[in-house]
Order: C-alpha cells, then sequence, then structure tokens
C-alpha cells in the first residue's frame, strides 16, 4: 500500500516561495493561514553566514500526534498516509495545534483560533494526488527541492543519496 511523503532538499531551494503561493493560490487561502511556509535559518557570523531556506508543510505523520489530541475526532488519516482534517467535526479547541511538534495546524481567520474556529491543514492536495497528479508545490518547485511519492521509494532515494554524499556505491 502506497504511503505518500514529501521530500524536501534544503541544498535545492532557492527560498522564492513559489510553493507557497501555489498552495494559497489554488486553495484561495485566507491571510494568515499558510498550508505550507517557506523559512529562512542563518548560521554563522559576518561575514561568513550562510543562509538556507526549508519549505515546510504538514508531514502527514506516521501516527500523527494532531490526530490523537482531536477529542471530536476531526482529524483523520487515509490509507495512504494523507492527513486529512473534517471541518463539520472541528470545533476549533487548539488541541491539534499544541500536539503537533511542527506547527502543522492553522487557524482559519484572525485571532488566535480565527473568526471562523476551523482548523487548516496541508491536504497533500489529495484531489490531485487521487487523479494521479503531484501537489501544487511539488509542481511549482522551480528548484526541484520538493519531491513527494511512497515512503519507502522517498527512503530508497534517500539511503542512495546518503550513500553517494560518502562516496559508497550502492
Amino acid at each position: 500500500m502506497t504511503r505518500y511523503r514529501f521530500l524536501f532538499d534544503p541544498e535545492q531551494c532557492l527560498g522564492c516561495s513559489a510553493c507557497e503561493a501555489a498552495c494559497k493560490e489554488a486553495y484561495d487561502l485566507p491571510i494568515g493561514v499558510r498550508r505550507r511556509k517557506v523559512v529562512e535559518l542563518e548560521n554563522g557570523k559576518f561575514p561568513n553566514v550562510k543562509r538556507r531556506f526549508y519549505s515546510m508543510s504538514c508531514f502527514h505523520c506516521s501516527d500523527p500526534p494532531c490526530m490523537k489530541a482531536c477529542p471530536m475526532h476531526a482529524i483523520y488519516q487515509r490509507d495512504d498516509g494523507i492527513v486529512l482534517v473534517d471541518k463539520d467535526k472541528c470545533i476549533g479547541c487548539g488541541y491539534c495545534l499544541w500536539a503537533c511538534p511542527f506547527g502543522a495546524p492553522q487557524f482559519e481567520g484572525s485571532g488566535v483560533f480565527g473568526s471562523k474556529g476551523k482548523m487548516d491543514k496541508c491536504t497533500f492536495c489529495y484531489d490531485r494526488i487521487d487523479s494521479g497528479l503531484p501537489p501544487y508545490c511539488v509542481a511549482t518547485c522551480i528548484g526541484g527541492a520538493l519531491n513527494y511519492g511512497d515512503s519507502e521509494e522517498l527512503s530508497k532515494l534517500l539511503r542512495k543519496k546518503a550513500a553517494e554524499m560518502m562516496g559508497v556505491k550502492i
């Protein structure tokens, strides 16, 4: 059974935020809600400062802490690993936000939990996945930093890349 995951390569990320913009545009997200966000980190001291960008979204965890924390069972996981929210069940309590170590849950509207009181997060563009298309963020990434696929296949790819970096042939 396929279990979808994102794969991000910070070496390829340009920091352009095209992935973030594509998601906001495709889903007409309100101001303040970012299902994917590009974060900039700096290391070192002047004049030897290095910048690196990270494109972050929900990790669609194998054992999602947000799902366990939701008292209304509004968060569920499909058989393919994609974690979704049933907004009809969501009461906006915020437990999912506190449980997520990555800060992926967002709340629509203004205020801490939003005027609408409904949680929002990356949907992995499940409608596109179901149609055999890549998520908008992956399709839009001009640097090739974002990829997606089956968790097992991505793990093999990562092992191969790590081996190549160490000069080992697999």
